[in-house]
């Protein structure tokens, strides 16, 4: 069975940077399409960025520039570097891999195995 686990989320103010990775087992970060998703309060689930397993990346438009993400073959780990963060940003971050998504299809949450979720809080 596939682990998540992310962990780096915590309160920051506005224009602070964040780096939470997402620890894993049973998947090969390599091989796998990888996306960060974020919820806010009252609101649906919205896809971030994701990286194919050929490197090609995807972004929301609101962080494009901003959160690049990106994956350690050696550590079988995913980041999302989140920078210049804004009080907008507020709502709890997911990890998510899946083997057999066609990354480039787009960001939806749609993918087999997740994390539970790590929680971050931007003040201005």
């Amino acid at each position: 069975q596939v682990q998540l686990v992310e962990s780096g989320g915590g309160p920051v103010q506005a224009g602070g940077s964040l780096l939470p990775p997402c620890a894993g087992s049973r998947y090969n970060v390599n091989a796998w399409c990888l996306g960060w998703f974020r919820q806010a309060p009252g609101k649906e689930r919205e896809g971030v960025a994701a990286i194919a397993s050929d490197g090609g990346t995807m972004y929301t438009v609101a962080v494009k520039g901003r959160f690049p993400i990106s994956k350690d073959i050696a550590k079988n780990t995913p980041y999302l570097q989140m920078n210049s963060l804004q009080p907008e940003a507020t709502a709890m971050y997911y990890c998510a891999a899946d083997p057999y998504r066609p990354c480039y299809e787009g960001l939806v949450p749609e993918f087999n195995n997740w994390g539970q979720g790590t929680r971050v809080t931007v003040s201005s």
